[in-house]
C-alpha cells in the first residue's frame, strides 16, 4: 500500500493548529508541498510553521479567511504560482460553539455557516479548475460525527457539518469521472484547543458515551488524511470514514 505523497501540492485549511496541523505535518512527513492557511498569522500557530519555508518538502503559510471568496482567491493564486499545481485540498477550517437553539443568535447562526461551510464551497470552487484541467486531484472535507447525531446545544454546528458531508457525496458524483475523487473524515471529539468552547460538564458527559472512554488525539485522525490522499485510496468516492472512538458506528 503506498501512502507517500512525493512530488504532491497540497492545500490544508485551518493548518495553523489542531487537526489541520496534525494534517498539514502528516503531508510534509509523507513528501508532500503544503500550504498552510489559517486565519492568524503564523506566529499564533501551534508549530514552527517558519520552518517551512526553507525545508524540502516545502511548505508555505498563507494567511486567509477562507470564508471571504477574495481571499480564497488569492491564496489559490498564490499556491498556483509558487507550485504550478494543487493536487490536494484539505477544508479543515472551522469552529464550534454552544448554545441551545432558543438562545442562539443569527450572527451566530451565520458565522457557524460561513466558516463550517461556506468556505468548502468557496475553497473547492476556487481549486476545482486546477484540478479538472489535470483530470487530477484528491478533495477531502473535515465534518463530524455529529452531522449524523446532532446535539444539545450544538444544532448550528451539527448542520453545518451535516452539509459538509452532503456537499462532499455530491461534488464526489460531479468529478469522480473527471480523475477528482472527493471524500471527508468525521472525527468524533478530538483533544484540540477546539474543545476550550465546549462546557465541562459537557465533556465529562460525552466522555462517558463513547466506547473508548476517552477523546481522540490530533495523531489519530492525520493518517486517515494521509491515506484518502494517496493512490491507496484509488477506489474511495463520495466516502466519510470516521475515526471517532465509536461514538458512530455506520
Amino acid at each position: 500500500m503506498d501512502l507517500r505523497l512525493d512530488g504532491k501540492v497540497a492545500i490544508v485549511t485551518g493548518a495553523g493548529q489542531g487537526i489541520g496541523a496534525g494534517i498539514a505535518q502528516a503531508y510534509l512527513a509523507a513528501g508532500a508541498n503544503v500550504v498552510v492557511a489559517d486565519i492568524a498569522g503564523p506566529q499564533r500557530a501551534s508549530w514552527d510553521v517558519a520552518a517551512l519555508e526553507g525545508r524540502e518538502p516545502r511548505g508555505m503559510y498563507i494567511k486567509s479567511d477562507v470564508a471571504d471568496e477574495a481571499q480564497v482567491q488569492n491564496m489559490v493564486e498564490r499556491t498556483m504560482a509558487a507550485f504550478g499545481q494543487i493536487d490536494i485540498l484539505v477544508n479543515n477550517a472551522g469552529v464550534l460553539s454552544q448554545a441551545p437553539v432558543v438562545d442562539l443568535t443569527v450572527a451566530e447562526w451565520d458565522r457557524m455557516m460561513s466558516i463550517n461551510l461556506r468556505s468548502v464551497f468557496l475553497c473547492c470552487h476556487e481549486v476545482l479548475p486546477h484540478m479538472l484541467a489535470r483530470k487530477s486531484g484528491r478533495i477531502i472535507n473535515i465534518a463530524s460525527q455529529l452531522a449524523y447525531l446532532g446535539g444539545a446545544g450544538t444544532a448550528h454546528y451539527s448542520a453545518s457539518k451535516g452539509g459538509v458531508v452532503s456537499f462532499t457525496r455530491s461534488l464526489a458524483r460531479e468529478v469522480a469521472r473527471e480523475g477528482i475523487l472527493v471524500n471527508g473524515i468525521a472525527p468524533g471529539p478530538i483533544e484540540t484547543s477546539m474543545q476550550d468552547n465546549t462546557q465541562t460538564e459537557w465533556r465529562t458527559w460525552k466522555m462517558g458515551l463513547l466506547p473508548l472512554g476517552r477523546f481522540g488525539e490530533v495523531e489519530e485522525v492525520a493518517p486517515t488524511a494521509v491515506f484518502l490522499a494517496s493512490d491507496a485510496a484509488s477506489f474511495y468516492v463520495g466516502q466519510i470514514l470516521g475515526p471517532n472512538g465509536g461514538d458512530v458506528m455506520p
